[in-house]
């Protein structure tokens, strides 16, 4: 069956670049959401904290309660708790919310700065204070998320200055409700290199740590390494004939004679049938004929095949981001550290 490698030393690696700018493993929060962006939750929490990650960020109730013993600190970015737990925090992404969470919750309040996503307005900062305090929380943290911190715009900048005042009112308004010193946060991978100077409580880290991150040429970091590889096994081989067409539709057809072999991956595995167009792996043998469901043809008679040992350059053959090359693929893959 097909199956990924996790590099460690690459992982090592990219968290060392990591510390770097943030001045401290302790500022490090690893955001391991859906399945940790397809690398696997439980084996990328256990390296983290082999690392000395402490903290961690993810989608559900159940991802936070799956890794617990990992991490003193983990932050649920969608999901209100039925029952509150000391090392998980959990986030307020709108007003309304508020009173859904059980008394004695640790929570941490978003803000739109300009994404209008999720997060309260900058308006009802003073109005979450208050509702906040009725409902008897542990009002821990404030924190935004940026739109466009990887694209050459103005845009990163502006909701940095918008965040800059978040921060200076929440701070007022804290003294004036009583809550003790709040922690502020707004990076992302991309976000977090494009500060010169480091200087919040934590960064939210992702795609960096995990060596994909692509971004303009102006702000690229230096030597990020792929975590994650992906190798198939041969199913079935054949010689073809010219003129002889692949799979369904006959799709491609044999300029020459030719050995094709079917490997045991498919877009029932995440593989994307897109990727049928033109795509070679880091070995430079050719994809024939379109993705099945469960199975793939390569020019190639090798016993196993390396598909990919970079999302980033699956990418462009998907029409779509490492992001979603990686999260795609299926959690029932056999997942190794080496």
């Amino acid at each position: 069956m097909a199956y990924i490698t996790l590099n460690k030393n690459n992982f090592f690696n990219n968290l060392d670049i990591i510390a770097e700018h943030t001045k401290s493993v302790d500022k490090i929060a690893l955001v391991l959401k859906d399945n940790g962006y397809g690398h696997g939750l439980l084996e990328m929490s256990a390296l983290a904290k082999e690392y000395g990650v402490k903290k961690a960020v993810v989608r559900t109730c159940k991802e936070a309660k799956f890794i617990e013993e990992f991490f003193e600190y983990i932050l649920v970015l969608g999901e209100i708790p039925k029952n509150k737990s000391d090392k998980i925090r959990y986030t307020i992404n709108d007003l309304k919310s508020i009173s859904k969470f059980p008394s004695g919750t640790k929570v941490e309040l978003k803000v739109d700065t300009g994404m209008h996503r999720n997060g309260i307005d900058v308006s009802e900062l003073q109005e979450a204070f208050v509702k906040i305090k009725e409902a008897g929380l542990v009002f821990e943290a404030v924190f935004t998320h940026h739109r466009s911190a990887d694209e050459l715009t103005s845009e990163w900048f502006w909701q940095n200055d918008n965040f800059k005042s978040v921060k200076k009112n929440s701070k007022e308004l804290a003294k004036e409700f009583g809550f003790s010193n709040l922690r502020f946060h707004s990076s992302n991978s991309a976000s977090l290199f494009r500060h010169v100077e480091f200087d919040e409580d934590m960064a939210r880290v992702g795609i960096a740590a995990y060596g994909c991150m692509k971004l303009p040429k102006s702000l690229h970091v230096e030597n990020l390494k792929p975590v994650l590889s992906l190798y198939a096994n041969k199913v079935s081989s054949r010689e073809l004939r010219k003129g002889q067409r692949v799979g369904y539709g006959g799709d491609y057809e044999a300029n020459d004679s030719c050995k094709v072999s079917n490997y045991d991956f498919g877009y029932g595995d995440g593989f994307f049938r897109s990727c049928a167009n033109g795509y070679k792996t880091p070995d430079n043998e050719e994809l024939v004929g379109r993705i099945s469901m469960d199975n793939s043809s390569f020019l190639s008679d090798k016993d196993e095949l390396l598909i990919f040992d970079d999302a980033a350059q699956v990418a462009p053959y998907a029409g779509t981001i490492s992001y979603e090359v990686l999260t795609s693929l299926k959690s029932d893959i056999f997942r190794k550290i080496v």
